[in-house]
C-alpha cells in the first residue's frame, strides 16, 4: 500500500478545536464532517491514524474528499480543510470592448446567402472568418448576446408602420380624436374587428389533472374546420359581444351593421364605429346585401372611422380579443356549437363585470413618441 502523501498531526489546540467544533454541532454539515475526517486521520491519537478506507466506511465520505481534506490541512491551514473548497470564478476575457461590437454589429446585420437566421455557431465562425478573432467556441459568443438582450436566432412577425407617411398619421389622429369622446348612451363608439378560430376534434380522451400534474392531451388530433369571430366592443360601457359565423364575407360584415343599429342601439342618435381597413369594412357592402333603401337607412346611422394601414393596434377591439384568446380560446375546441357555448359564457361573465378599457395614448402622446411617422415640413 502506497505511503500516504500528506499526514494529518494534530497539535492539543487543534483537536480541542475539533472536537468543540464536532460535540457542540452548531455548524454546518460539510465543515462537521471535514473536522471528523480531521480528528479520525491525526496520527498523534492513540493507535495512530485511520486509513482513509475506514473513515470513508465510517463517515460515509467518499476517499477523494477525505484526500482533499488532508492536502488542505497540510498544503494550506486548519481553516482551510474545515472550509468548502470553491471552483475560483475569474475568468480570462475572451472578447475585448472592439470585438464585443464588432459581434453585436454582426448579430444585427443581415445572415449569409443561404442562411436564414444567425445561430451561436454561424456567429462564431463569421467571427473568425472576417479576422476579428483567431479562434473563438460558440459557448462565449453565447454569452455576449444574452449579456446584451439580444437573441439573433429568433425572429418576430411584426406590423411595421411607414415613416414620414401623412396618410398613417391622419387615419391614427382621427381615431384618437374619436377616443377623447366622453361617453353618451346616445352616441356610442363601437371597436369592430374580426379573428378566426380552429376547431379540433379529439382523437384520444384527455387525462384529467391530477396533483403534481397537468392535463394532458394526445399529440394527434383531427382538424374539424374554422370558424370566424366577429368582436364589437363599447369600450366606454364595458360591454362586448362576440359572433361566431361560417365565413367573413362583406355580407356577414353588413349584418353585424345592421345588428348594430336595429338590435345593440335601436334608439341612438348615431354609432360611432372604428375598425380596421379590411377589404370587406366598405360601406358598399350594405348595398351588397340589402337593397338600397335599407343599406341607406343603416348607413345614416354609422359613423365609421378607420384605423391607419399597420396600425390596427390603434383598435381598442384587438385588446377585446387578446383578453378572448387568453382566457377562452386558448384550447381545443371541437366544434361550433361548443364554442357558441363557450363564448357566449365568457361573454356574459365579462359583461357583468363590466371591463371597460383604460385607453391612455393621445394624440399628444403620438406627436411625441411617435414623431418619426409625421412628415417633415419644410418652410
Amino acid at each position: 500500500m502506497p505511503q500516504k502523501r500528506y499526514i494529518v498531526a494534530l497539535s492539543c489546540e487543534e483537536r480541542e478545536t475539533l472536537e468543540s467544533l464536532t460535540t457542540t454541532g452548531k455548524t454546518s454539515v460539510y465543515k462537521l464532517n471535514h473536522a471528523r475526517i480531521l480528528l479520525k486521520a491525526d496520527i498523534n491519537q492513540e493507535g495512530g491514524g485511520w486509513r482513509d478506507q475506514d473513515i470513508s466506511d465510517a463517515l460515509d465520505i467518499s476517499v477523494s474528499t477525505i484526500e482533499r481534506v488532508r492536502q488542505r490541512f497540510v498544503a494550506q491551514s486548519l481553516e482551510a480543510a474545515l472550509g468548502r473548497q470553491t471552483p475560483s470564478r475569474t475568468k480570462p476575457r475572451l472578447l475585448d470592448g472592439e470585438q464585443e461590437a464588432h459581434l453585436i454589429a454582426l448579430a444585427c446585420a443581415e445572415t449569409p446567402e443561404g442562411q436564414g437566421k444567425w445561430s451561436v455557431r454561424l456567429l462564431a465562425d463569421q467571427l473568425v472568418e472576417l479576422g476579428y478573432v483567431e479562434s473563438i467556441s460558440h459557448e462565449t459568443v453565447r454569452q455576449t448576446p444574452e449579456k446584451n438582450e439580444l437573441k439573433p436566432w429568433l425572429q418576430e412577425c411584426w406590423v411595421i408602420p411607414p415613416k414620414s407617411n401623412g396618410e398613417f398619421v391622419y387615419y391614427m389622429e382621427d381615431v384618437l380624436s374619436v377616443y377623447t369622446r366622453p361617453y353618451d348612451p346616445r352616441y356610442p363608439v363601437v371597436c369592430f374587428d374580426e379573428t378566426s378560430k380552429q376547431l379540433v376534434l379529439e382523437t384520444q380522451v384527455p387525462l384529467p389533472p391530477q396533483p403534481g400534474q397537468p392535463k394532458r392531451y394526445d399529440y394527434e388530433y383531427e382538424r374539424n374546420g374554422v370558424c370566424n369571430l366577429f368582436m364589437i366592443s363599447e369600450p366606454l360601457a364595458g360591454w362586448r359581444h362576440v359572433e361566431v359565423t361560417e365565413r367573413r364575407t362583406k355580407q356577414d360584415y353588413a349584418k353585424q351593421m345592421k345588428y348594430l343599429v336595429d338590435v345593440r342601439y335601436p334608439d341612438a342618435e348615431w354609432i360611432t364605429i372604428v375598425h380596421d381597413q379590411l377589404n370587406i369594412h366598405d360601406p358598399s357592402a350594405l348595398y351588397e346585401t340589402f337593397a338600397p333603401q335599407e343599406a341607406k337607412r343603416i348607413l345614416d346611422k354609422l359613423e365609421i372611422h378607420y384605423t391607419p394601414k399597420h396600425g390596427s393596434w390603434l383598435n381598442m377591439a384587438e385588446i377585446e380579443l387578446s383578453v378572448l384568446a387568453r382566457q377562452c380560446l386558448d384550447r381545443r375546441i371541437p366544434d361550433q356549437d361548443t364554442l357558441k357555448r363557450e363564448i357566449a359564457a365568457w361573454e356574459e361573465r365579462r359583461n357583468d363585470q363590466s371591463r371597460t378599457i383604460d385607453w391612455q395614448f393621445t394624440t399628444e402622446d403620438a406627436r411625441i413618441k411617435l414623431k418619426r411617422l409625421y412628415p417633415s415640413i419644410l418652410s
